[in-house]
């Protein structure tokens, strides 16, 4: 059975988890950078987290052959080194991503510091992941290949040609990538799995975002409008004010609003008993908005003035209008590495489920009945209908790049090994449950990131880090 994470029902539906991507590659001209949309160690707004030690060194600008001298060790992170150009190499990616960001770029010298400062997180990581036995192989890096391909509308040959030309060797490509891979991994293990956001925590948030109806439900409002003509003396003022008072106090006393509309109301929508019509709530004047945003429906709002006149509101109908989102239907099966069964072996697992079901020689619910390791097995791996964000994005990316009916290619997640087919999508109204649950995916993540730069932090700390200082190089 799957580590379930979250408190959603379903087999592996997960509201939208922050982790860190993989490699996007930017493709400008004929270059290729690559660059980490949220990287370990760099805050949301591009700085640094805090350096303990001020000894930190920059890398040494170097110039054609002088590059081979000038790569020498400017750090140690507990026992592994890091070198000048690992650091000069960290530094023209974060500048990278600084200028496709349109942020600032800093002095060469703070570019080092942040570049050094990422690297030395990351290494800090990938030696807690390798002392607690976290292990990417070469399936899942082989599958976020195909991911950076298809980000960059190439297949995987034009991709390395494109990384050749650029001077990129695939190994390295994909050493970096492993260690996305795992640091990913290795956040969702230690820090995201044990986020919880609780039903008080969803209903605060809701309060607070309540406070101002307009876009968030429909209204049907009836009026009794008493004008006031332009240029009125106060004694004229004073008794059209009497008169609506005089409405709203019968109103509230039992009266038939509709009569009293249709007696009293200068109103264009008299003759509809003072009805205005279901309408979204920001095509009312927000003076009405105003007046009945913590009005049930039957309720009669104080008097409100406006340049016309005077109003007597009387709430009709509110309802939640929702939010329409495209959903899908999906099914999948799900297959764990074990001891007996490794991803690679999943994989041609699910290759050979695929080619059966296409050749029409088996059925895929059966399949899914009969061998998916998840909650959804007994349903013929059907996942129900699910909302944008519902599961993990490795997995999202996958499903909504299908047809319906096509069958993906074995794609791995942290769940284990998947292959997806999509049965259906539509347009869909929220209800107010999976409106709760779009909040507590909201909560959630921004908990999740707190979490990581906690966690981030405290693992800095702990990091034996000894700082070098560069050879002097001859004159």
């Amino acid at each position: 059975m799957m580590p379930l994470l979250l408190e959603m029902p379903g087999p592996f539906k997960l509201q939208k988890i922050a982790l860190i991507p993989l490699v996007v590659l930017l493709v400008a001209a004929s270059s290729i950078q690559a660059q980490g949309l949220r990287v370990p160690g760099v805050a949301p707004s591009g700085g640094a987290i805090a350096v303990p030690s001020s000894r930190v060194v920059a890398p040494v600008a170097v110039r054609g052959n002088e590059q081979r001298a000038a790569d020498f060790i400017v750090a140690v992170v507990n026992s592994d080194p890091i070198t000048n150009n690992e650091v000069r190499q960290n530094a023209g990616r974060l500048r990278s991503e600084l200028t496709e960001n349109r942020q600032v770029i800093p002095s060469d010298e703070e570019l080092g510091r942040r570049a050094l400062e990422r690297i030395i997180v990351e290494k800090a990581q990938l030696q807690m992941a390798r002392e607690t036995g976290l292990r990417v192989d070469d399936v899942a890096v082989d599958q976020a290949e195909q991911s950076v391909a298809r980000q960059n509308q190439v297949d995987v040959t034009e991709l390395r040609r494109r990384l050749a030309a650029s001077n990129v060797g695939l190994a390295q490509f994909r050493e970096q990538l492993r260690d996305r891979i795992t640091t990913a991994r290795l956040r969702e293990r230690e820090v995201d799995s044990r986020v919880r956001v609780s039903d008080s925590e969803v209903a605060q948030f809701q309060r607070e975002q309540n406070t101002n109806a307009a876009g968030a439900s429909e209204l049907n409002l009836a009026q009794i409008l008493v004008a006031v003509p332009e240029n009125s003396n106060p004694e004229q003022l004073s008794n059209q004010q009497a008169k609506a008072q005089t409405a709203l106090v019968r109103a509230r006393a039992g009266d038939d609003f509709a009569t009293l509309a249709r007696e009293m109301s200068d109103g264009a929508e008299k003759a509809n008993g003072g009805q205005m019509g279901l309408r979204p709530a920001e095509r009312y004047a927000q003076l009405f908005l105003d007046a009945t945003q913590n009005l049930k429906a039957g309720g009669i709002a104080d008097l409100v003035r406006s340049g016309a006149g005077f109003h007597v509101i009387k709430v009709l109908e509110k309802r939640d209008a929702g939010t329409a989102v495209a959903q899908t239907r999906a099914r999948h099966i799900l297959l764990t590495a074990s001891a007996q069964t490794n991803e690679a072996q999943a994989r041609e697992k699910l290759l050979d489920y695929k080619a059966r079901i296409e050749r029409n020689q088996a059925d895929f619910a059966t399949l899914a009945r009969e061998n998916s390791q998840d909650g959804s097995a007994a349903q013929g791996g059907d996942l129900g209908w699910a909302s944008p964000g519902q599961f993990v994005p490795e997995f999202e990316e996958v499903m909504n790049a299908l047809a319906l009916g096509q069958i993906s290619a074995p794609l791995i997640s942290r769940f284990g090994m998947h292959l997806i087919q999509v049965l259906e999508r539509r347009k869909a109204t929220l209800s107010a449950r999976d409106q709760q649950e779009a909040i507590r995916s909201q909560l959630r993540e921004k908990k999740q990131d707190d979490a990581f730069m906690v966690w981030i932090q405290e693992m800095r700390n702990r990091a034996y880090v000894e700082m070098r200082e560069p050879p002097q190089l001859a004159p």
